[in-house]
């Protein structure tokens, strides 16, 4: 088995996905967990990715928005006036 990504490492990766779609597109907490999965593979699992995404939130660096459901969004931009 492949040498496991740490929770503050899947926080970052989600991060930037976070950031990279900002205003493009809603990341749901399932979603973004579908996509590290994919995309790092056997290097994560769900329970580290539940705990990277409460890691953003306490962190300040991410927030929940609330627009048709709940998603992660980067504190200030969704919604804010351009």
């Amino acid at each position: 088995m492949a040498d496991k990504m740490s929770v503050e490492a899947i926080a970052d990766a989600m991060f930037n996905i976070v950031k990279e779609y900002a205003g493009k597109k809603r990341y749901k907490s399932t979603d973004l967990t579908k996509e590290i999965l994919a995309t790092y593979g056997d290097k994560v699992d769900k329970a580290d990715c539940k705990a990277a995404i409460r890691t953003l939130m306490d962190s300040g660096r991410c927030v929940y928005g609330y627009a048709g459901g709940s998603f992660i969004a980067l504190p200030g931009i969704e919604g804010a006036a351009k």
